[in-house]
């Protein structure tokens, strides 16, 4: 029994310090939609970014379960500056193989998926940014979009150092 606690312990450890270990990242958080996301709930993230001369690369993290049911995902993220400016883009998500099976990693049926989002920017601002993100989905040949989506548990945002390779 003893011989099973430390090696309980022992994982528990281990699994510890490789999550911690992440030094590329310098913003990762997340927020839960709840059962469905709706088309006009808009997901936000207030970021103070830690200096205005280094680039950083951004991307949005999802985590879905196996009822979303499309291979896309359309997007659009807002960041507002702070001096007011704003970038709006509308991006569109590969999601699923065309077989279906979902992309994104995990061994349950929540896959995490960590989507590009814009490559080497720089905050070259002081102050408080916010990141808006909201989905876009439309089922083909339909004019109105989805109105709840499915299968979307979180949303995240990440900022992370470039690798320098």
């Amino acid at each position: 029994m003893l011989r099973i606690i430390k090696n309980s312990a022992l994982i528990v450890a281990l699994v510890f310090c490789v999550l911690s270990c992440d030094e590329q990242h310098m913003f990762d958080k997340y927020k839960a939609v709840p059962n469905t996301w709706h088309k006009d709930s808009i997901v936000r993230f207030k970021i103070n970014p830690p200096d205005t001369v280094n680039p950083y690369n951004l991307f949005v993290n999802l985590r879905n379960t196996n009822a979303y049911k499309y291979n896309n995902l359309f997007l659009i993220i807002e960041m507002n500056f702070p001096n007011g400016k704003i970038i709006k883009d509308t991006l569109e998500y590969r999601m699923a193989e065309a077989s279906g099976k979902l992309l994104g990693t995990g061994i349950t049926d929540i896959k995490e998926n960590k989507l590009w989002y814009k490559d080497r920017v720089v905050f070259n601002e002081y102050g408080e940014y916010q990141v808006s993100i909201q989905h876009a989905m439309r089922e083909s040949g339909k004019v109105n979009g989805v109105e709840n989506l499915e299968g979307i548990t979180d949303v995240g945002f990440r900022i992370e150092k470039p690798n320098n390779n």
